[in-house]
């Protein structure tokens, strides 16, 4: 059996209970070197077999996973965050398909919600933004023509940006193209709930700027929109005392 789990956005203890249970009984763990944090691998069992898969291609990777269910063991796939998001994890399913080998999934804490806890952020606050865009800067990936940057922008939601810290001066030019403006509150959170976090606020104009007075240059995400700055919003409706619900009555 191949499981897939989520190891959370980094702080070893926010892994889900599930994915420590699976860690703790796996004879083989193939975990993402380069964003894992290593202290999960502090779960597994005297024994097991474990692999960096940060070292090694797909086609290695499968090898490994084909090996174990040959020899009847039982196999973590370690993700980062959450596998659903920028995971890479379709493309491993689909020939575990092919192959008749079962597997399944466990999620976990994504980075774009621990850098929420880390600024202590609601991404949705009433009258600011209703909406989280999560995307990324085309690189060596490519990124559909139909989600632009600029088409995301024009539509004011709160934007949480991936895999991008390299291109922020591109990013911040692409986001005022796409309508937000140049004082549009932003925020750039290095290794969120890892130990050695950091978080800045700043504004879309001054991105690069930010990150470059900080040495931010890699592992970082950027949000952007009127929810970074939270100065002015509605209370929630649900918890008005002049709102009836499905469970009390309005009071006044």
């Amino acid at each position: 059996m191949i499981h897939f789990v989520g190891a959370g956005s980094g702080a070893p203890d926010l892994i889900t209970i599930r994915g420590k249970n699976l860690l703790e009984k796996a004879d083989v763990i193939i975990y993402a070197g380069s964003l894992v944090n290593p202290q999960l691998l502090d779960y597994a069992k005297e024994g097991c077999q474990i692999y960096n898969s940060a070292l090694m291609t797909l086609e290695e990777v499968l090898e490994v996973m084909f090996k174990a269910e040959e020899e009847g063991k039982m196999t973590v796939r370690l993700h980062t965050g959450d596998p659903c998001l920028y995971g890479a994890i379709r493309e491993q399913m689909d020939v575990l398909d092919e192959k008749g080998i079962e597997y399944d999934s466990t999620p976990g804490v994504s980075s774009f919600c621990g850098a929420a806890s880390a600024l202590d952020l609601e991404y949705t606050l009433p009258d600011v933004s209703q909406s989280v865009i999560i995307t990324r800067m085309a690189g060596r990936t490519p990124v559909p023509t139909k989600e632009s940057i600029e088409s995301f922008a024009a539509h004011q939601a709160t934007m949480v940006v991936f895999l991008s810290t390299t291109m922020l001066e591109e990013l911040s030019e692409r986001l005022i193209a796409g309508g937000y403006s140049a004082d549009t509150p932003a925020a750039i959170v290095y290794k969120a709930t890892w130990e050695d976090e950091k978080k800045f606020i700043c504004t879309v104009g001054t991105l690069a700027e930010t990150a470059r007075e900080n040495d931010i240059r890699k592992t970082a995400l950027m949000i952007i929109g009127d929810v970074v700055t939270h100065t002015h919003y509605n209370r929630s409706e649900l918890y008005n005392p002049a709102f009836t619900t499905e469970f009390r009555e309005a009071t006044k």
